[in-house]
């Protein structure tokens, strides 16, 4: 029987003031006149209540550049979504925290330092991501800090984990650079090394006991596949910019057909689609996963990155060391490091919302 699912990732824009090199948004972004309309989110927030979603997670690109942004806060709260608004700070100040009654705020911030975080981001942000989680905590809200950690920032985790007590949020977000869209061109620039990351580990490790920390090891070093946030089509679904709903946010690169809520029921989108039943369970895999002890606990691995490496949308996930194709992601890990990235450009110009 197939799960409903319990989290929907709203990518309400791709546009974003900032420039981030790790930036997982595809690489052709989705221009601003493609964008669901107000009165289609809100058509969308009532379907995936009606579907069993519980939380609706307001992403982008940068949420707050939508104009409508407090209608669809609203529309979440009708239809008793608990929203987490995702967001880079920039342009949230009191006046319009107070017009955007959302359960849970996530802010990023690109390293430890504003010289170094604005470097990063492209764009000098510091001091506006500052004040916005600084009025977050003033206004009750729950906090949490995410930072996207690779080889130029991964060393300053002590510092930012001091950064997060600084600023009192409620949770900080350690995430390894997933490597799809912007980020998967500076793989080379952003790939940390291993001695770093096992360095990284015992940091969060000692600080755990003092702040709610989320981190997991990046199985590119770890030789450990996870599954597909949480599994292809158990627990999450996305709806991009123009209305493609997918398993996860990573999953456009697939050789793949996924509707869209303009032409399906969201319903029907999950339940019935070909594109969300294709990798459900584990009848699919191939060996060594079919006969694994472990296929239904990392549901063999993520369907991008087997992709991406092999060709294959269908093949183990090479991370694993029992993949035959793991000398892929060990090329990878030995590769020389970029001298410098690429920056994320701008979504394309067109009337928004």
């Amino acid at each position: 029987m197939i799960p409903a699912p319990l989290g929907m990732l709203a990518e309400l824009t791709h546009a974003c003031p900032l420039h981030c090199p790790y930036c997982s948004n595809p690489v052709a972004l989705a221009p601003r006149d493609s964008e669901l309309s107000t009165q289609e989110w809100d058509r969308v927030f009532g379907e995936a209540a009606a579907l069993g979603v519980v939380q609706a997670h307001l992403s982008g690109g940068e949420p707050l550049l939508r104009r409508d942004l407090d209608e669809l806060v609203a529309s979440c709260g009708r239809h008793g979504l608990y929203t987490n608004l995702i967001t880079s700070g920039l342009g949230l100040d009191a006046d319009r925290l107070a017009r955007l009654p959302v359960d849970h705020v996530q802010i990023s911030v690109q390293d430890a330092t504003e010289r170094a975080s604005d470097d990063i981001a492209g764009t000098r942000s510091w001091a506006r991501k500052i004040t916005a989680a600084r009025v977050v905590k003033d206004a009750g809200r729950p906090l949490t800090l995410n930072v996207v950690l690779h080889r130029a920032n991964v060393d300053h985790v002590g510092a930012v984990i001091a950064l997060a007590g600084e600023l009192g949020a409620d949770r900080l977000e350690l995430a390894h650079t997933q490597y799809y869209g912007w980020a998967l061109r500076n793989r080379a620039w952003l790939m940390p090394s291993m001695e770093q990351v096992l360095a990284t580990a015992e940091v969060v490790r000692a600080a755990r006991t003092r702040m709610e920390i989320s981190y997991v090891l990046p199985d590119l070093h770890t030789g450990t596949p996870k599954p597909c946030t949480g599994g292809w089509g158990r627990t999450q679904l996305t709806v991009a910019p123009g209305g493609e709903v997918r398993p996860c946010a990573a999953a456009d690169s697939l050789p793949l057909e996924f509707a869209n809520v303009r032409d399906r029921s969201l319903d029907w989108i999950w339940y019935s689609s070909p594109s969300f039943n294709r990798f459900r369970g584990t009848d699919w895999m191939p060996d060594p996963c079919r006969s694994c002890a472990l296929k239904d606990v990392d549901l063999g691995g993520c369907r991008c990155q087997a992709f991406q490496l092999t060709g294959d949308p269908g093949a183990t996930d090479p991370v694993c060391r029992l993949s035959p194709d793991r000398h892929l992601v060990d090329a990878a890990l030995a590769g020389p490091p970029q001298t410098a990235p690429f920056p994320r450009p701008h979504a394309p110009k067109g009337p928004s919302s």
